[in-house]
């Protein structure tokens, strides 16, 4: 198998993050989650808590067009006049594509890589999915909440994520046409999620 970057997309409670880290694990590469937080912190100068809390939050105003794939970063940011989870948005865009130009496989989780690497050809991009009862299940149990919080939270996050997915993107998040392999995690359970994925990947050369 040679060298591919593979992006996931995940609703919340689906455990499509588990399933990235399973994934990069038997591929042997880095897995980029909370990893991107650290690397865009360094990168920006910005405190990490900062950018945890804009993390994958949409802004109520696009003050930029971002040029596809090629977003301004770095110092230049300093003199542009933008929304925080704008600027941060646009630093951890520039950081996906550095990973994707790299010599190393990698997964990345979220933050619209499938999007922000529309133009790269050693991508797959992933959507994971499950029922909305077995997330709200899920949720309960990993953070001890009661079965009408955790529904509330699924309910906030994922409104979140495709808010900020359609946001940055002018696409709708979650659908089909936008990624390469759709699993549902019901089905598979996670590491028959990574036996998928895998497998895909080993007749996607």
């Amino acid at each position: 198998m040679g060298k591919v970057t593979v992006t996931i997309a995940r609703q919340y409670g689906s455990d499509g993050t588990e399933i990235g880290r399973k994934l990069a694990a038997r591929l042997g590469c880095d897995f980029y989650d909370r990893k991107l937080i650290e690397l865009a912190a360094k990168e920006s100068g910005f405190d990490p808590d900062v950018i945890e809390d804009v993390d994958e939050k949409a802004t109520n105003s696009f003050l930029y067009s971002l040029s596809y794939g090629r977003p301004v970063a770095g110092d230049a940011l300093s003199h542009i006049n933008l929304p925080l989870n704008d600027k941060i948005f646009a630093i951890q865009s520039s950081l996906i594509g550095k990973i994707a130009d790299g010599e190393q496989s990698a997964v990345i989780v979220g933050r619209c890589a499938d999007y922000v690497l529309a133009d790269h050809s050693d991508v797959v991009r992933i959507y994971i999915f499950s029922d909305f009862d077995r997330r709200v299940e899920r949720v309960a149990k990993r953070r001890d909440l009661t079965p009408s919080k955790a529904k509330d939270e699924v309910i906030r996050i994922d409104k979140r994520r495709a808010g900020y997915y359609n946001y940055y993107t002018g696409r709708k998040w979650g659908r089909i046409e936008n990624y390469d392999l759709v699993i549902n995690v019901d089905k598979t359970g996670i590491d028959g999620a990574v036996a998928v994925i895998l497998e895909y990947l080993s007749h996607a050369e």
